[in-house]
């Protein structure tokens, strides 16, 4: 089982991805910045670290394995058992466990784990495609101060050809601004471009990504004769997942349970599969989305999670 795979696959999505028993890997955002010595700009990303403390299952890990291999829940927990006590075993015989793309992991002399993050991949889609560069330095300030050097041994009195060679001071001033305009509009361009340029690798990845999303399947015995909801319009592309059912009257079942404890819930039609996925509801932002499924795995199902779809 690769299991850095799937991790990798994750991180794009989530900014927590536990391993049960073992811990837990999170990414933090950080600015873009600028290395003022070598003038190299370096795009927005994502640092990675790694928790020994957070291993409780929280299903997703284990989901994806089950979507990603075909098989059973149950069976994907065992099988990312038993690949955690292998890792665990070769960090006690004090070997270094190298997970691709995403860091390094050893033992020290207190017992612990600690992580080496890798620099490789920017686990941060906002930033596809878009690497770091330098940019030569603009020298517009030493002109600068050549010309007030100048000026500082001009003589006070001034003949008539002299006041000559103090108008070609001030058009040597004047070419100093031009050439400080020319390189700050230049450089605007320049970054507008590469923000075109990022947009449009975004909206690609974005695209790799979806087809990467998992669905959970619940299948429920003796279901129910099928019902017609009458439901609010919703609208948003991200959703909180509740189940996917192979039976649609399960799903509308589903539904009416989940309305009934006054969530927005709905019916947002088959997978790739053919499973009827259901959801708590529907929200415009990422954000308003994410708060709303930290309180759905609190309050009534950790197993909810978050599906980025654009539906027709």
């Amino acid at each position: 089982m690769q299991l850095e795979t799937y991790i990798s696959d994750l991180l794009y999505r989530y900014d927590c991805v536990t391993v049960p028993d073992f811990g837990a890997f999170l990414t933090q955002r950080v600015s873009a910045k600028i290395h003022e010595s070598t003038h190299t700009f370096y795009p927005p990303k994502k640092v990675l670290s790694f928790n020994e403390q957070l291993q409780k299952n929280d299903g997703l890990l284990a989901n994806y394995i089950a979507e990603i291999e075909k098989i059973p829940y149950a069976i994907a927990t065992d099988k990312l058992t038993k690949k955690v006590k292998t890792i665990k075993s070769y960090l006690v015989e004090g070997e270094t466990i190298q997970f691709e793309n995403i860091g390094e992991l050893t033992l020290n002399t207190d017992g612990n784990m600690v992580f080496s993050p890798s620099q490789h991949v920017n686990y941060l889609t906002d930033s596809f495609g878009l690497s770091h560069f330098t940019s030569s330095d603009v020298t517009r300030e030493v002109y600068k101060e050549t010309v007030e050097k100048i000026e500082e041994k001009a003589p006070v009195a001034f003949t008539p050809e002299k006041r000559s060679n103090n108008n070609w001071l001030k058009y040597a001033a004047a070419a100093v601004v031009v050439l400080g305009l020319g390189g700050f509009f230049g450089t605007k361009y320049y970054s507008n471009s590469i923000e075109k340029h990022n947009q449009l690798a975004q909206e690609q990845a974005n695209e790799q990504l979806d087809a990467k999303v998992q669905e959970a399947t619940f299948v429920i015995s003796n279901p129910l004769p099928a019902a017609t909801l009458s439901l609010d319009k919703q609208s948003g592309n991200y959703h909180i997942v509740a189940g996917a059912f192979r039976v649609e009257a399960n799903s509308d079942k589903k539904v009416k349970q989940l309305r009934t404890k006054g969530y927005k819930a709905r019916k947002i039609g088959a997978n790739r599969y053919g499973l009827h996925e259901v959801v708590y509801g529907s929200f415009e932002t990422r954000a308003e989305a994410q708060r709303a499924l930290y309180k759905i795995r609190r309050e009534h199902n950790r197993d909810a999670w978050l599906l980025i779809k654009k539906l027709d």
